[in-house]
């Protein structure tokens, strides 16, 4: 409880700091959270399809996935040098499988029959796709989205590696200086950003479900 006390006191002392690193922070993650649903929900539509495009989609994801945060931030360096485009575009990559993965086992898993009921009533594919099968799918695709946002908001401390500061700071700082203070702050402040970020859209996710049935 006294380091708790102390911790709190180091925030308070270091207030401009920690305001500058948690705006940089959230900076860097909704700026990332933006780009991946502006690429991969696209991809993952394209993915719903099926064939063998579903079949590569799915295969980059995949591989992507199984790479460590830090080592993409790392991979990106030679390309895109230190700051925050490797952090940038590495926790984009990193936003990409949950919403690829959602948004194509949402759309796939439309109930045909509504889909059939739809033909019946004279509507286009363009309009059965935009009226009935993204709705319903809409659900599924903020599940991603809520994944993606915590996967991004946790790796975005790893920033800090390529100089692109952010909550990461106190954490690397701490360990370097071995202030038990410094870690705790970053610590707390990326696990109640997280926290927030999941209860937000959780509460977005239960809002779009249809009644009578279970959010993702």
């Amino acid at each position: 409880m006294d380091l708790l006390g102390q911790t709190w006191t180091y925030i308070v002392e270091n207030a401009a700091r920690v305001q500058e690193a948690l705006l940089v922070h959230l900076a860097l993650s909704l700026g990332a959270l933006a780009i991946g649903m502006l690429i991969f929900i696209p991809l993952g539509v394209l993915s719903s399809l099926g064939g063998k495009l579903t079949a590569g989609i799915v295969g980059v994801v995949a591989a992507v996935r199984v790479i460590p945060s830090l080592a993409v931030i790392l991979l990106l360096m030679p390309f895109f040098g230190l700051g925050w485009k490797p952090a940038l575009v590495a926790l984009t990559l990193l936003a990409g499988p949950p919403l690829v993965i959602n948004t194509d086992t949402g759309l796939r898993g439309v109930d045909p029959a509504t889909l059939e009921a739809a033909t019946g009533l004279g509507l286009t594919a363009s309009q059965r796709f935009r009226r009935v099968k993204l709705p319903l799918a809409l659900p599924v695709i903020v599940a991603g989205i809520r994944t993606a946002a915590i996967e991004v908001i946790g790796s975005a401390t790893l920033a800090a590696f390529v100089g692109a500061g952010g909550l990461g700071t106190f954490i690397t700082s701490g360990i370097t200086l071995m202030d038990e203070r410094m870690l705790l702050t970053g610590a707390i402040l990326v696990t109640l950003l997280a926290l927030a970020t999941e209860g937000i859209l959780a509460r977005v996710e239960r809002w779009i479900t249809p009644p009578g049935t279970t959010p993702a």
